[in-house]
């Protein structure tokens, strides 16, 4: 049987460490020993170097084994532990292995299971009491986070003996701060100072959220390698690992900060890693699980209460910015005034965000209050971030990054909503020059010397001033600023629509006045032309009944002339009557039989039936809802059209028919809707296609004067389907025919 190491031993340095397989490492830290067997048969494939140390059985004794065979009854134990659901449980599995006993913990990595072993030691079970009561006396006792970290770094030392315990909380960019420090009085304070986020990469970060503990304790340890038969590549993940040796790059860092021994533990605050309870010691330090478990209850304390004490910490901005924002409401509720120069004056839409100066645009013009930039400045800002966001919203407290070239001393900071219709308000801070004091400087947290890329060794403070950035935006501001937003995005909408309002109605004064003169320039016009006419047509009549031999040919030609025209402007005049009484008439409607209509139509119209010998053939019907008069306008004036516009020599012959059926999707109003039609089809000379929709204009005429009419009659049929709430089309082909289609309100 031949065995081998599975010792990851690619050349780690800064320049490949971020993609370092830290979870592979193939090692483990001496203070322990492990195990692992495969979970359905039971046999051990892999075992630490060690295990001789602890067991006095050598990695040849327990490789390619079953466990039961190499531990008895012990191993009953662990499978039942596993069947009981308490791998990684606050409850360690207790072991004996030979002559000694173990305090164990257990987890799966893949099909396999690891066991960790560790010497036991005497639990002191009162830890667990005091830490209850003491957890008690946090909530009384503190009112802030920050409060209640720092008393949680104290418990933390106390618990574990550790000469330095901080609360280490990331940033956004994962840039660590000293929030919380508990430290021995002879070492120097790291409260406040901050930690680039190269200290700690991303793939440990995400270690940090699988394992929650993580113990060294030895910076100077030798790692043991994990061994296993050579029979493949092999490894083993130790993501969960307690024993997980550590990064050389990470020791190489705690070295150069002089730390012996460490303890992290992981903040995980909704499902992302908030910080970590870090703990030095500067001479090596083990702890029983026990301790660690305690310590770890710390962190699961710390992190229930963020948004509890968060939220306690924003109840204050919150109530001020919903008072700011209830006061804001009430006055824009009073009418009256210009409204936006006033609103921008008071002192509560400063207040609800805690801004240094506002701007409203409303309709093109700019109000403004405190400090803000110029109008330019202002329309300029507002269309960068209007193409940003496509015309909703944005915040910053770094406009310079996204806006290069701006005055960041006078605005650093903007809550921007755009409001529609080129509208929108925005708030402005200026910028806030603060100190950050960091850990080194973070522009050399690698240095560069003989032996290449290493982690830096100077930790010295370090003084950096940040410009062009203003406070942050909390949350309760950004929640007051969109609520007033809105409201006033609603009042401007209201501003808007009154004043159309007003304008619209203005605009249907002039117009009924217009048409009102209209009216009666028409009535006057219509009748004063008809007693002229009446008296051009009896003198004409006079004249052609003389039988004075001594008239020319040619004067009796002009009077017919005069009586034709004559004829012709009464009949326009007649129409022109019609039309106009058309239009405002709002008669009830009633259920009307259109074939009684249709009869009726075509005894008014019975001389022109029998001088063209015209056929019409009328079908049953539908009745629909309508004003009996209009209906027999209608179908007079389409009959009329039809007999008016037949083919010379050819007889006329006009089918009326009816169904019921949806009308056309692109029908005006109504597409889809169920309508009755009726149908006027002749055989006459027809029209162009192109001209269907506009051979329904008034005064519009499609054929030469050798056709009689007046250009009102299909106008009017078209007013009459509109009265009816309904629809009037045409086809036509030249020479063919046409068909007028009914669309009638089921």
């Amino acid at each position: 049987m031949k065995i081998k190491d599975i010792v990851n031993r690619d050349l780690v340095n800064l320049t490949n460490c971020e993609h370092e397989p830290i979870h592979i490492p193939g090692s483990i830290q001496p203070h322990g020993f492990l195990l692992s067997f495969a979970e359905v048969s039971g046999t051990i494939d892999f075992c630490s170097a060690n295990t001789a140390e602890f067991t006095n059985l050598r990695p040849e004794d327990f490789l390619n084994r079953d466990i039961r065979s190499v531990v008895g009854i012990q191993a009953e134990k662990i499978f039942r532990y596993v069947e009981d659901g308490l791998m990684q449980s606050s409850t360690p599995l207790r072991l004996e292995i030979g002559e000694n006993t173990f305090s164990c913990t257990v987890h799966r990595s893949g099909k396999s299971i690891i066991v960790e072993a560790e010497p036991s030691q005497p639990a002191d079970e009162t830890h667990f009491y005091d830490q209850t009561a003491r957890f008690l006396s946090y909530m009384n006792d503190t009112h802030s986070l920050q409060e209640l970290c720092a008393l949680v770094a104290d418990g933390t030392r106390e618990i574990t003996g550790y000469d330095r315990v901080m609360i280490y909380r990331f940033d956004q960019d994962y840039n660590g701060e000293v929030f919380a420090e508990s430290r021995k009085d002879d070492i120097e304070p790291f409260l406040g100072l901050h930690y680039p986020a190269t200290d700690i990469p991303a793939q440990a970060r995400e270690l940090y959220l699988r394992n929650l503990l993580r113990l060294i304790t030895d910076i100077n340890y030798e790692p043991v390698p994990i061994l296993t038969l050579d029979d493949g590549e092999k490894n083993l993940d130790l993501s969960l690992s307690v024993l997980r040796s550590t990064s050389p790059i990470h020791i190489q860092y705690l070295q150069n900060m002089g730390v012996g021994a460490t303890l992290t533990i992981s903040l995980i605050h909704q499902k992302k890693l908030w910080g970590l309870i870090a703990c030095h010691h500067y001479s090596p330090k083990n702890l029983t699980p026990e301790i660690r478990l305690a310590a770890q209850l710390q962190g699961h304390f710390i992190t229930s209460q963020i948004d509890v004490r968060q939220k306690n910490e924003e109840y204050e901005v919150s109530r001020k910015a919903g008072a700011a924002l209830e006061s804001l409401q009430a006055f824009q509720l009073k009418k009256g005034g210009n409204f936006f120069a006033d609103a921008v004056r008071r002192p509560e839409i400063l207040a609800l965000c805690n801004a240094s100066g506002v701007a409203v645009c409303f309709e093109g013009i700019l109000f403004t209050s405190e400090t803000v930039p110029s109008n330019d400045k202002i329309f300029e800002i507002e269309s960068h971030l209007y193409q940003k966001t496509g015309g909703t919203t944005f915040h910053t407290d770094k406009l310079s990054a996204v806006l290069p070239g701006v005055d960041c001393s006078a605005v650093s900071g903007i809550i921007y909503h755009s409001l529609g219709s080129a509208n929108f308000i925005m708030w402005f801070r200026p910028e806030t020059v603060t100190e950050v004091h960091w850990a080194g400087d973070p522009e050399k947290a690698i240095i560069k010397n003989e032996k290449g890329l290493s982690p830096r060794n100077s930790f010295e403070l370090w003084r950096q001033r940040v410009k062009c950035q203003s406070k942050p935006w909390k949350a309760p501001e950004l929640a007051a600023a969109a609520s007033y937003a809105h409201g006033l995005q609603n009042h401007m909408n209201f501003l808007m629509l009154s004043e159309k309002d007003l304008r619209n109605t203005e605009l249907n004064n002039i117009l009924k006045e217009n048409n009102a003169e209209l009216e009666n320039i028409n009535w006057i016009s219509t009748h004063d032309l008809q007693e002229p006419l009446r008296k051009i047509q009896l003198m004409a009549s006079r004249a052609l009944m003389r039988d004075d031999e001594d008239i020319p040919p040619a004067v009796v030609a002009s009077l017919h002339s005069m009586n034709n025209a004559a004829n012709r402007m009464q009949t326009l005049l007649i129409d022109i009557l019609k039309y106009t009484k058309i239009q405002h008439m709002n008669e009830s409607f009633e259920r009307v039989d259109p074939v009684v209509s249709i009869s009726e139509a075509m005894a008014a119209l019975s001389d022109s039936i029998s001088e063209k010998s015209a056929v019409i053939d009328v079908a049953e019907l539908p009745t629909v809802l309508g004003n009996r008069f209009l209906l027999q306008q209608l179908f007079s004036n389409l009959l009329s059209n039809s007999l008016k516009y037949s083919k010379p020599d050819v007889l006329p012959v006009i089918l009326i028919t009816g169904s019921e059926k949806p009308a056309p999707a692109d029908f005006p109003m109504h597409g889809g809707r169920l309508f009755h039609t009726i149908k006027v089809t002749d055989n006459g000379i027809g029209f162009d296609p192109e001209h269907a929709e506009s051979i329904f204009k008034i005064f519009r005429r499609l054929h030469g004067s050798e056709y009689k009419g007046s250009g009102v009659g299909l106008a009017l049929c078209a007013k009459i389907m509109q009265n009816h709430n309904g629809h009037i089309s045409a086809t036509g082909i030249p020479g063919e025919g046409s068909e007028f289609t009914l669309f009638f309100p089921a």
